[in-house]
């Protein structure tokens, strides 16, 4: 594929907004088309990037639009199985904002169907396309502090859910933190260590000032393969409304440590009196992070390079969370491969 691919944004929300900033930025993307059900979106998205056919919904504009090369969906978990069936009718690669589904199975389920049509299915984790996750890795790879044995994440947050311009779904959901941003650091720690999660004991709740329906506050202990402890805590109703973030993995030789989710990444060798701050390139909030994942799919369309944050991998995170709600509503410790395998058998 050498033209730029001719794409259809479906979802103007909080994160469709920057989708469309990073796909009108990306010369090899070519926007045709604007999805969503509200009018005045699609009315912004206009006189901010320009005119655009504008739908109301997919079928609507799939009736409508020839030379479709891929979709990115941009929309909440729930109700994307027209969506994904519309894509798989048409042969058209998706890229599609994590979670893929708020249930283990219907995410499974999703996943059999795009490869069975051979659709390719991609998953927004941009977490993983941050300058910060890029250099950790480096740093286990290079040797610098020797093997990770254990670590700890801790992300504190007062997330006002009636806020503006940030996604009102979640007040709803029964476990949004899990869901909606723990899928994102579970993501990470299978990604950054390279290992797989075996065992999991958790507990979430809500404290008594939370105004959301379900569970915000996540305490975990993961054990992965090779004997990797990850100790996890993270929370969208903190006491405080100053952010949290510390993400410190003690090694055989030394340190890394990060004490924000976008940046400030230090390392220390055992010895040393003074953590050292490792130089990253500069970062805008939302937009490079999500550029690397868009430029990351064209590269798979138009490069034949391999699928990266497939479908498939994200079930393994999605298990990871899966096992969390069974852990904290039974009060034992959780097999994460047992999880995902019932999952997978029940699509067989």
């Amino acid at each position: 594929m050498n033209a730029p691919i001719r794409t259809v944004l479906v979802g103007l929300g909080a994160r469709g907004r920057y989708w469309a900033q990073v796909m009108h930025a990306e010369p090899r993307c070519d926007v045709i088309a604007y999805v969503d059900p509200a009018r005045e979106a699609l009315e912004r998205a206009d006189a901010t990037f320009g005119a655009r056919p504008g739908f109301t919904s997919l079928d609507q504009a799939l009736a409508v639009l020839e030379g479709v090369d891929a979709l990115v969906l941009a929309t909440p978990p729930s109700g994307r199985e027209a969506q994904l069936r519309a894509a798989c009718e048409r042969g058209l690669p998706v890229l599609v904002e994590k979670p893929l589904a708020l249930d283990l199975v219907e995410a499974a389920r999703f996943v059999a169907m795009c490869e069975d049509a051979d659709v390719p299915l991609m998953v927004g984790l941009n977490f993983r396309y941050l300058a910060v996750t890029t250099e950790r890795m480096r740093l286990y790879r290079d040797g610098v502090v020797g093997r990770p044995e254990f670590t700890r994440f801790t992300y504190e947050r007062w997330r006002d859910g009636h806020r503006p311009g940030i996604n009102r779904y979640p007040l709803t959901m029964e476990h949004p933190m899990l869901w909606e941003q723990s899928i994102h650091h579970f993501d990470l720690l299978r990604f950054v260590y390279g290992v797989e999660p075996r065992t999991v004991a958790c507990h979430a709740w809500n404290p008594s000032w939370s105004m959301y329906a379900g569970e915000t506050n996540v305490a975990a202990l993961f054990a992965f393969e090779g004997g990797l402890l990850a100790n996890y805590q993270g929370t969208w109703q903190s006491g405080w409304s100053a952010p949290g973030f510390e993400w410190r993995t003690d090694a055989t030789a030394g340190i890394v440590t990060q004490f924000d989710q976008f940046g400030d990444l230090r390392f220390a060798r055992r010895d040393e009196a003074e953590l050292i701050s490792v130089e990253l390139p500069p970062h805008e909030i939302w937009v490079t992070e999500t550029a690397g994942l868009l430029r990351a799919f064209v590269a798979s369309l138009c490069d034949a390079a391999p699928l990266e944050c497939s479908a498939r991998d994200h079930l393994s995170s999605l298990a990871m969370v899966e096992a969390c709600i069974r852990s904290s509503r039974d009060r034992r410790v959780v097999d994460v491969h047992e999880v995902l395998h019932e999952a997978l058998e029940a699509t067989a």
